[in-house]
């Protein structure tokens, strides 16, 4: 009875002795992370050979906003990035787990930059990561970018182009960081005039790697607001011709068509892209209309003074007209009675009288019918010149390729 006794009272304190040191010796997740965050290590991994390699399996590449005043493409990029720190691996014997949970600010991330980005902000898309047990750490981060790209605009409103977005790490020399990009992926490729066709992972050399962003301009808009008012304008100048000479209202709408413009211009000068090494083709056209509509309304102002004066000199009176200042005196209460001689001057003289009329209304025909042929020769050559304008510019916007060298930033 009193062995029974002592082989329990020894049960007892070995069962509290178990339960002690399993308390002691603490192997949950958390435990684990608790133990990887008190290393603390918050530089970066260096090896014999002083280069880090940051894996990038994944990036969604994303257009904002095309800047055709600044030139500046403004982009977004979240990024999967893997990296590997020998000093956080553990024994899974001790902790039987392949993967933990650490604070992001307790262990060492790398930075990823734009190399020509204006502004570069890096952010974490988390405030964890995953850390593996063989010492692997996953991550992911948000870039928002502004890169200086000077876009081709030269073909405007039909602009096509492609942008780099250069990737490197914060140094890719000495004790830096190698980035290896494996996939890129576009989202949202539409935002407001342009659209993103396609993105592009190409590389100059090993530590110059890019996104290569393929752009193009939605038409719609801008030919409804730019092209096609130049157009509608022109074609009401053109009409305007089968309004008379006389009458002075041909003049008046040549002269409301040109302020039109000219306002219609002014308008636009916020909406039209920014000057670049291929400046937009399109304002040329807007000077050319221009030119046009002031030059057919000098035309026609000139042509107006031919049909009625017969003359384009401007300072000197036309010849063989009637005087306007002919007065007839008569005196109705006197009745004279002249001879033959007297009546046959009064007659010669209204005779002459009457020629010089009919010299003047022929003579005002003739000028009328000369000034209607020389307008209707230049309304022919003033439509068909204007129509091979407006075709041969249209070809010009959509088939020309004006070369802009996009890697002036790598030296």
């Amino acid at each position: 009875m009193l062995r029974f006794v002592r082989n329990w009272k020894a049960l007892f304190l070995l069962s509290l002795l178990y339960v002690g040191c399993g308390d002691a010796v603490c192997t949950s997740r958390r435990c684990l992370a608790e133990m990887l965050i008190k290393k603390g290590l918050l530089s970066q991994p260096q090896t014999e050979n002083c280069t880090h390699v940051i894996k990038v399996p994944f990036i969604e590449y994303q257009t904002l906003a095309v800047n055709t005043k600044d030139l500046r493409l403004v982009n977004r990029l979240l990024a999967t990035i893997e990296w590997l720190d020998p000093d956080l691996k553990w024994n899974t014997s001790d902790y039987d787990y392949e993967d933990v949970v650490l604070p992001v600010e307790k262990v060492w991330t790398p930075e990823i930059l734009v190399t020509n980005g204006i502004v570069s902000t890096m952010k974490h898309n988390s405030k964890d990561l995953l850390v593996l047990s063989d010492g692997t750490l996953r991550h992911s981060v948000v870039i928002n970018a502004e890169v200086n790209c000077e876009v081709n605009l030269f073909n405007y409103p039909f602009a096509y182009d492609s942008c780099p977005v250069a990737i490197q790490s914060w140094s890719d020399t000495g004790c830096g960081s190698k980035l290896v990009i494996t996939t890129v992926y576009s989202a949202d490729g539409s935002q407001g005039n342009w659209q993103t066709e396609s993105v592009e992972l190409q590389n100059k050399s090993d530590s110059r790697q890019y996104i290569l962003v393929n752009l193009r301009i939605k038409p719609t808009n801008p030919f409804v607001t730019l092209l096609m008012p130049s157009i509608l304008i022109l074609l009401a100048d053109m009409v305007s011709f089968a309004l008379p000479l006389g009458g002075g209202e041909r003049n008046g709408f040549k002269v409301t068509l040109v302020l039109s413009f000219t306002v219609f211009l002014n308008i636009l000068n916020d909406i039209l892209p920014g000057d670049s090494s291929c400046s937009p083709i399109i304002r040329t056209h807007f000077c050319i209309c221009l030119v046009l509509l002031v030059f057919s309304m000098l035309v026609s102002l000139v042509l107006t003074r031919l049909a009625k004066d017969g003359s384009l000199i401007f300072f000197c009176g036309s010849k063989g007209t009637v005087p306007d200042n002919t007065e007839v005196k008569a005196d109705v209460s006197v009745v004279q009675i002249s001879s033959p001689e007297d009546d046959g001057g009064m007659l010669k003289r209204v005779v002459n009288f009457l020629e010089a009329v009919d010299a003047d209304t022929l003579k005002k025909d003739r000028d009328l019918k000369f000034a209607n042929h020389l307008d209707k020769t230049f309304f022919w050559f003033y439509s068909i010149g204007g129509t091979t304008y407006f075709i041969a510019m249209i070809i010009v916007m959509v088939q020309y390729r004006c070369v802009v060298n996009h890697f002036e930033f790598w030296y």
